[in-house]
């Protein structure tokens, strides 16, 4: 294939001009090759490994008809495979489809068939899932990683140990599609969030600015890889030469996370806020040794408590908000750690990549101070949603990406979460944010979490309810006890009418609160009572 000027676009130096992670890893490889690039249960994965096995199995997917454009479903737990999968689908031009492995087989199906996947790549845990989804949507090669009692099975370290030497190499331009990201789909279906490599590999620069991440760092990579925070976090790490150490998925143990940090050395890490929470009261309760350098949190809203426990729990280290979403590969907005005191609450400014507007539901401006929908453009913005042109337009309309998010800016321009468009209460006229109700009840000494959904109300249309989680050694909680302590912290309009005890809040993969659950149990005019 030639370009306009008649060069070969197949041949160096031209490939190794392009931006994007296969080649970084090239880079590595052949720079430091006997450097850990990953390292999970105790395997180490170096540069020269990562590089060569990914074109192995690259070379292997190719012999079994994965092309250029083709999209392979990954159904997979946190693992060095996963990274290594999404190498080598990219190294054909391929398009990895990371999926929840949380969702029922119906809802695997739906992504299947959206996305027109053609194969599926998951492990032994997961194979009888796997198995369900390839029955019900008629995909035949399902590759599967570790042992595997079925001959209808692929099995991947088989595909890695064949011979790699035939795989052509083929120009991956930025602007091919490097993963397709499905959206939490807690309202509605989810819809495919194209991503391309020049939207990673700008987001690779802003975190390396955010987290001004080092060669020699380790980056703890705690969140699931099917959701933009895990794949995304890595980005500025495979950029740099840095380790990637991957902590497998399950049951979140803060002791057992404090003690891995401690044994390898970890220097950056992210959570999200509910993990950050239980991670300091850990460390408070039996201090470990820790070397890090920079904690980071987002994917759900931290409370003032949460973030005053992390900077008097590691005070040496730089604290990082970062706030985004998938559609934008994700990170939109940082809080550096010079400013992590100094505006508590605040999701930062604007990364320097991104431009971004707020805005009124007419699209106008917003004046200093009020509140609006942020609205985006830039090179980390998503291409569009996978064969959903409909979708596409309405989150593009008037030529900005439209977030859905409810901000306001202070007059240094740094920015509030306020809340989400659908999440807003209009109770007599009156908007009531949720995150600010949220935000007070964090605070009671009684309350470990909270969300705030609306009820609908005779009168005042809708009204906010309270969903707790009630703090360790607290058996009971009443609206009539809160009354004192909202009076002093909200106006009178803002007050939950009711409030509902539950053991815990039902989160979706990113640590989100999913609020259409809430809403179906505790939303209806006959869920509870309404004072």
């Amino acid at each position: 294939m030639t370009n306009a000027l008649g060069i070969d676009l197949n041949t160096e130096p031209t490939r190794s001009r392009r931006n994007h992670w296969n080649n970084q890893c090239r880079r590595h490889a052949q720079m430091t090759p006997d450097k850990p690039a990953l390292k999970f249960m105790g395997e180490v994965t170096t540069w020269s490994e990562l590089d060569a096995r990914t074109h192995r199995l690259a070379a292997a997917l190719r012999r079994r008809g994965v092309g250029f454009g083709d999209r392979i479903l990954v159904l997979m737990l946190n693992r060095s495979e996963y990274v290594e999968l999404v190498f080598a689908a990219n190294l054909l031009g391929a398009i990895p489809v990371p999926v929840n492995i949380r969702m029922a087989p119906p809802e695997i199906g739906f992504i299947v068939q959206d996305s027109g996947s053609t194969m599926i790549v998951t492990e032994s845990l997961l194979a009888p899932l796997a198995d369900a989804v390839a029955g019900m949507t008629g995909i035949e090669n399902v590759i599967v990683v570790g042992d595997t009692d079925s001959e209808a099975h692929l099995r991947y370290e088989e595909l890695v140990a064949e011979d790699g030497s035939d795989l052509p190499e083929l120009d991956v331009s930025e602007d091919t599609v490097a993963l397709i990201m499905y959206t939490s789909g807690t309202t509605g279906k989810p819809k495919g969030a194209m991503l391309t490599h020049q939207n990673l590999q700008s987001q690779g620069a802003t975190l390396l600015q955010a987290l001004d991440t080092k060669t020699d760092d380790i980056g703890s990579c705690v969140a699931p890889m099917f959701h933009i925070a895990g794949l995304g976090a890595m980005t500025s790490l495979i950029y740099m030469g840095a380790q990637s150490l991957i902590h497998p998925l399950g049951a979140f143990d803060p002791n057992e996370m404090l003690d891995m940090l401690e044994a390898e050395g970890t220097t950056s890490i992210f959570l999200v806020p509910a993990q950050w929470q239980a991670v300091c009261a850990a460390q408070q309760a039996r201090p470990r040794d820790l070397k890090l350098r920079v904690i980071s949190w987002g994917a759900a809203p931290a409370s003032d408590s949460v973030l005053t426990a992390m900077n008097e729990t590691f005070p040496d280290a730089m604290n990082v908000a970062v706030f985004g979403q998938t559609e934008m590969s994700p990170v939109t907005c940082v809080l550096d750690g010079k400013d992590a005191l100094r505006k508590i609450g605040s999701i930062g400014k604007v990364v320097p990549a991104v431009t971004a507007r707020i805005v009124d539901p007419l699209g106008e401006d917003v004046a200093p101070g009020e509140v609006g929908e942020i609205v985006y453009r830039g090179p980390t913005m998503m291409v569009g949603y996978w064969q959903n042109p409909e979708g596409t337009a309405e989150a593009f309309r008037d030529g900005w990406f439209h977030s859905g998010d409810l901000v306001r800016q202070d007059e240094e321009g740094f920015l509030y979460v306020v809340d989400r468009a659908k999440d807003m209460i209009i109770s007599g006229g009156e908007n009531i944010y949720c995150s600010e109700v949220e935000n007070v009840l964090f605070s009671h000494p009684k309350i470990l979490e909270a969300a705030i959904i609306g009820r609908p109300h005779e009168k005042w249309g809708e009204v906010p309810v309270a969903v707790v989680v009630l703090a360790e050694g607290v058996d009971e909680l009443t609206l009539e006890e809160l009354e004192p302590y909202l009076n002093d912290n909200l106006a009178r309009f803002k007050h939950p009418k009711d409030v509902v005890v539950v053991d815990e809040l039902p989160r979706n993969a990113g640590g989100k609160v999913v609020k259409p659950t809430l809403r179906a149990a505790y939303g209806g005019k006959d869920a509870g009572l309404v004072r």
